[in-house]
C-alpha cells in the first residue's frame, strides 16, 4: 500500500529551472543563484516558527503547538521537523522573516498564488512573473527547463521552455518525423517543428519526481557554471483546514519535506551554496485561532524561511505585532508588518547585483518599496 507521504512525493511537487546563459549573447553575468520553494496552500507561520514568548499563542491554539520545539531565542522557537534548517540557522546560513506577507488580503488561493508569482497586487493583471522580469534585467533570460512553466519565471519577452518526455523510446529519439513536418509546413509552423527536433537532441535521463530528488537535481544544475541561475520547486498540501497536527499530522509532514529540500539543496549545490539564496513563498498564512476541526483557515501574515551562503544569517527578522485579538488583522489573523516583496527584492539585489530602486520600480511596480537588504545580507 502506498503511504500518504509517498503519494505526496509522487504527485505534489514540480521543478523548473531558468536563466540558462545564451552563449555569445550573455556576458559578464551575475554569479548568484535564487531558489524559490513555493508552498502552495498557505503555510502556517505560527506553527513553523512559533512565538513561544507571546502569551496569546497558547490561549488561541493550544492543540497546535509542538511539545518539543527547537529554541531559537527567548521569544521564538522552531518546529522540530525543521532540524536541518535549524542547523543552518546556527551556522549563520539561514534566517527567518516573521509576520510577513505580500500585501494581498482576500484569502483566495488562486488570486494569492497569482499575486505572489507576478508581484503585481492586482490579481491576473500581469502575464509575467517577478523572477522572470529579474532574469531579463540581469541579462539572463535563456531557456526554462519545465513542462509547465511557472508564472513566476515568465518574462515580458517570449521565453522558450523544454521538458523532455519519458515515454518509451524518448530517451534516444529520432528527428525523422520533425524533419518531415518541418519540410512539409515550411515558414512559421515549420520553424516550430525544427525547434522541437533540436530539443529532442538534448537527451535528459533525469526522471525523478519526488521533491528531494528534484532539489538534488536543481542544486547540481545550479552548481554548473553554464547551468541555470534560478530554480523553482513547488510543494503543495499546505491548506490545513482539518487535522493540522503539531508533532504528527499533515503540517508536520509538509514542514519535514521543506527541511529535506533545504538539506538536499545545500548538499547538491556544493561550493555554489555560498553564492545562493533560497527562499520560501506562500500565498498567505493561517488564522491565529484553531478551528473546530483542529485545523486553521486562510489567514494573512506568515513566516518566510531563507537559506544560503549569501545571507548574513542566524536571525529572526520581525516587527512583532502581537497575537491579542486587537493586534490581529481583522481580529483573526497574524498581522503582516513586513512586505515580503521587500524580502524578494533584497534576494534579487544580492544574487543578481541589481539596484534596489530599479527592482522596486521595474519588477514590483512599487517605487517606494522598503529596502531590507541590510537586515538580511549585510
Amino acid at each position: 500500500m502506498i503511504t500518504r507521504r509517498q503519494f505526496l512525493q509522487s504527485s505534489a511537487a514540480s521543478l523548473a529551472l531558468a536563466g540558462f546563459p545564451i552563449h555569445g549573447v550573455t556576458k559578464d553575468l551575475p554569479t548568484g543563484n535564487i531558489v524559490v520553494i513555493i508552498l502552495e496552500g498557505g503555510m502556517d507561520g505560527l506553527a513553523a516558527v512559533p512565538p513561544l514568548g507571546d502569551p496569546d499563542l497558547e490561549r488561541a491554539r493550544k492543540g497546535l503547538i509542538s511539545a518539543n520545539p527547537i529554541t531559537l531565542n527567548p521569544f521564538f522557537g522552531l518546529h522540530p521537523s525543521l532540524g536541518g534548517f535549524a542547523r543552518m540557522l546556527n551556522d549563520g546560513e539561514a534566517s527567518i522573516v516573521h509576520a510577513t506577507a505580500f500585501p494581498y488580503t482576500k484569502r483566495s488561493h488562486f488570486e494569492g498564488q497569482n499575486v505572489i508569482q507576478t508581484g503585481n497586487m492586482t490579481p491576473y493583471a500581469s502575464k509575467s512573473g517577478w523572477l522572470g522580469r529579474s532574469l531579463e534585467l540581469a541579462g539572463l533570460p535563456g531557456r526554462a527547463y519545465s513542462m509547465d512553466m511557472p508564472l513566476l519565471i515568465r518574462g515580458e519577452a517570449e521565453l522558450d521552455n523544454y521538458y523532455p518526455a519519458h515515454l518509451r523510446g524518448s530517451i534516444d529519439p529520432t528527428n525523422m518525423l520533425t524533419d518531415q513536418l518541418s519540410q512539409y509546413h515550411g515558414s512559421i509552423i515549420g520553424d516550430a517543428f525544427t525547434k522541437v527536433g533540436q530539443k529532442h537532441e538534448e537527451k535528459a535521463k533525469f526522471i525523478a519526481r519526488d521533491p528531494v530528488s528534484l532539489a538534488k537535481h536543481a542544486g547540481a544544475r545550479l552548481s554548473d557554471p553554464l547551468g541555470p541561475s534560478v530554480a523553482v520547486i513547488k510543494v503543495s498540501e499546505f491548506d490545513t483546514h482539518a487535522g493540522q497536527g503539531a508533532d504528527t499530522g499533515m503540517h508536520y509532514e509538509q514542514l519535514a519535506e521543506v527541511d529535506d529540500i533545504m538539506i538536499a539543496l545545500k548538499s547538491s549545490l556544493g561550493a555554489q551554496f555560498k553564492d545562493t539564496v533560497i527562499l520560501t513563498l506562500t500565498e498567505f498564512g493561517r488564522t491565529v485561532k484553531m478551528n473546530g476541526s483542529t485545523g486553521t483557515d486562510h489567514g494573512y501574515g506568515s513566516a518566510g524561511l531563507l537559506a544560503g551562503g549569501l545571507l548574513k544569517g542566524g536571525k529572526v527578522i520581525t516587527q512583532w505585532p502581537g497575537l491579542g485579538k486587537r493586534d490581529r488583522f481583522e481580529e483573526r489573523d497574524l498581522q503582516s508588518t513586513i512586505d515580503y516583496r521587500s524580502v524578494c527584492a533584497a534576494c534579487i539585489e544580492a544574487a543578481f547585483g541589481l539596484d534596489h530602486d530599479l527592482i522596486a520600480d521595474k519588477i514590483f511596480y512599487t517605487p517606494k518599496l522598503e529596502r531590507v537588504y541590510d537586515h538580511l545580507f549585510a
